[in-house]
């Protein structure tokens, strides 16, 4: 049995991402379903570059603070950390998300801990933190669509009041895990890895592992000033998001869409992240013709412009990015002495960078 064990864990992820595949390819074909193609690349071929440059600007500016917000998360581990490594580890990790869906995030930290000798378990914790404080920011933000948006949001989404529940109930959780491990840090630990060890041992192993992350995690921001920090980044990274979805609009020639429903689009539109296809494709096809149409009335011509505009170029754009800054932080290694990384030698342990 042990024997099959890489076996089975090998087939499930093959089957994985054969399901990732197909639940792109059923997607699309629902997305695209009602829509002229023709008039679709009409809108497109009349693409303003000034306004879709803005945009790029603002793509590369996003994942910078992005990078800028993980450093703050990781300074109570290490106190100067690489901009450059921590900004090319997050668009290696985006690119390998394209074709497999959540592993980027894996190698980010990967790579970041052996590029600045820091343990996969603050590493790991460091992105779930990260993750956390993304639920708990597009909560807040979708609470700001119900104001904005003209009509009913509530009636109209019939989904969101669920979102908003659940958001709200995951933040909830990890205040009180906070305080918890804060108070009676020991006595949690011993007790979770209690009640899995008496499901099985792999349990336990995996569960104290997962355990220690989160310690990691919480234990990051430590003073007033990195919460501060931690909240200007991640308003400044929701605006950057708003800001490039009003610029793609506007060079397709929408000019008639303000900040609020490019605000109100990009909140929603987060739902098309939570689906596992590579790159997002269908699922994000689907998610942004539905609120274009659904919310604001437009075209299915015109969200289909838009979708395929947006997710496209994220995609090239992700891809090459990692690969570029794979290449130039590995090279630049290399000058100094230091072994390049690929995408197996990064899960091996190093001394300095602990487990």
């Amino acid at each position: 049995m042990t024997s099959d064990s890489p076996n089975n864990n090998k087939l499930r992820n093959i089957v994985g991402v054969v399901l990732a595949f197909v639940l792109a390819i059923i997607f699309l074909v629902i997305a695209f379903k009602n829509v002229d193609f023709p008039q679709t690349f009409a809108l497109m071929r009349n693409l303003s570059m000034g306004w879709f440059l803005l945009y790029i600007v603002l793509f590369y500016l996003s994942h910078l603070l992005r990078a800028l917000r993980w450093k703050v998360l990781i300074k109570s581990v290490k106190e100067k950390t690489s901009v450059l490594n921590l900004f090319g580890s997050l668009m290696i990790g985006y690119g390998i998300n394209v074709p497999v869906p959540r592993l980027g995030e894996l190698y980010r930290g990967l790579f970041l801990g052996i590029w600045e000798g820091i343990s996969r378990t603050s590493m790991l914790g460091s992105i779930i933190l990260e993750r956390f404080i993304d639920i708990f920011s597009f909560t807040i933000g979708a609470l700001i669509c119900i104001p904005i948006y003209s009509g009913n949001l509530l009636s109209e989404v019939s989904w969101l009041r669920n979102a908003l529940i659940i958001g709200f109930i995951i933040t909830l959780f990890f205040i009180v895990m906070l305080f918890a491990v804060m108070l009676f840090k020991e006595r949690i630990t011993a007790g979770i890895v209690k009640i899995a060890r008496a499901i099985s041992n792999p349990l336990a192993v995996k569960a104290e592992s997962f355990f220690n992350m989160l310690l990691v995690g919480f234990a990051s921001l430590k003073t007033i000033r990195d919460y501060f920090v931690t909240v200007l980044y991640t308003v400044l990274i929701l605006l950057c998001y708003a800001v490039s979805a009003w610029a793609v609009f506007n060079s397709l020639g929408l000019q008639n869409v303000n900040f609020g429903i490019a605000w109100i689009y990009m909140i929603l539109g987060v739902v098309a992240a939570m689906i596992p296809t590579p790159g997002n494709i269908g699922a994000y096809h689907m998610v942004t013709i539905f609120i274009l149409h659904t919310l604001f009335g437009f075209s299915n011509e015109t969200g289909a412009a838009f979708a395929l505009l947006m997710n496209t170029s994220q995609v090239i754009l992700f891809i090459l990015t990692g690969i570029i800054f794979f290449t130039l932080i590995n090279n630049l290694n290399a000058k100094r002495g230091i072994k390049k990384e690929n995408f197996i030698s990064v899960f091996r342990l190093r001394e300095q960078s602990g487990k």
